[in-house]
């Protein structure tokens, strides 16, 4: 009976394509027999996706056992040639409003372009750019340097896929090999990337609204990896492992040190404007704001390390920071004599 029902679909499947009314049939059929017409497609587009994508992909990334065959796929690589198969079938459920005498072959034409606009959705899914394109104004602040702008190119790139990179942020290996290819400099090192990585970001964030948009919020939708620990702690009670962090530690200060500098500005403006002693207002405003915290934001950090904030508290304790803050607070105002 299994098999009937297969050969059934697959005629249907065929003879839907070869008269041109798939995609028409496909819209308007009732869910069983959409199920039915992907149990007939699945394994017609699944060789096709492996023989045409999935492998060249897999030789390319160095996984040489994926590449021999899709029950050899890894779970990862399995998941990325179930997308693209995915992408091919929503495509030819959609587009074959015209005659198809080849049906394999018809799919293969359309490989490209399926995979491609799959892709796009997925990254704005994702909240990533569907079409990564570096803006000029990231161009203009990194200089118009080639090396750097390819950088911000992967950057973009990368917040918008599902993949991660181990218990990095970055899949730094890759870039270190990159940026040798790109630059000749085969000295090219993991440190000098990073410093790379950081140079761009700080661009990118002179745009706040766009640097939370397009590279925060997907970069928080990667499922964090976990760090390994050593054997010795792995099976100690009570001790979880901790999951990689999808924003670095200064962003995490620098975030938070702006909230509470807006908190701070709005209450100076408020309070100098009535008239108030100015110093007596700094003094109150900033301590209030920075000089009083509980802790509670360094729970995370390895005692000793202190954060900003607790930089932050210790530099509103000292007189000539209170007077600067003061002289800045009136010229910013107005009220400076």
């Amino acid at each position: 009976m299994h098999v009937h029902n297969i050969s059934y679909g697959d005629c249907l499947l065929r003879e839907l394509a070869s008269s041109g009314r798939l995609a028409d049939y496909y819209e308007a059929a009732p869910p069983a027999v959409r199920r039915q017409l992907h149990r007939a497609a699945f394994p017609i587009v699944g060789p096709i996706v492996f023989q045409r994508i999935t492998r060249r992909v897999e030789i390319k990334r160095g996984h040489l056992v994926c590449a021999g065959s899709i029950d050899r796929l890894e779970p990862e690589c399995r998941d990325r040639h179930h997308d693209d198969v995915e992408a091919v079938l929503f495509d030819l459920f959609r587009k074959a409003r015209v005659p198809v005498a080849n049906l394999e072959g018809w799919m293969v034409g359309r490989l490209n372009a399926a995979t491609v606009d799959a892709h796009r959705r997925r990254r704005g899914d994702r909240g990533g750019l569907q079409k990564v394109r570096v803006p000029q104004w990231v161009i203009k602040g990194l200089a118009g340097d080639a090396w750097l702008t390819i950088l911000a190119h992967e950057l973009l790139t990368w917040v918008g896929v599902a993949a991660t990179a181990g218990t990095d942020l970055w899949p730094i290996d890759a870039w270190v090999e990159r940026r040798a290819r790109e630059t000749g400099d085969h000295r090219s090192d993991e440190r000098t990337v990073r410093q790379e990585i950081e140079t761009v970001l700080s661009v990118m964030r002179k745009r706040p609204g766009w640097y939370c948009d397009y590279v925060e919020r997907p970069l928080g939708r990667k499922q964090a990896p976990v760090r390994a620990v050593p054997a010795a702690l792995r099976d100690t009670p009570g001790r979880p492992e901790r999951p990689l962090p999808l924003v670095e530690r200064h962003d995490i200060d620098e975030s938070y040190l702006l909230d509470l500098a807006a908190l701070a500005i709005d209450a100076l403006r408020r309070r100098l404007r009535r008239g108030e002693d100015p110093r007596a207002v700094v003094t109150e405003v900033m301590t209030l704001v920075f000089g009083d915290q509980t802790g509670a934001d360094e729970l995370d950090l390895i005692p000793g390390t202190g954060s900003l904030t607790t930089q932050a508290a210790e530099l509103v304790a000292d007189a000539a920071t209170v007077d600067r803050v003061v002289a800045m607070a009136l010229e910013h105002l107005g009220l400076a004599d």
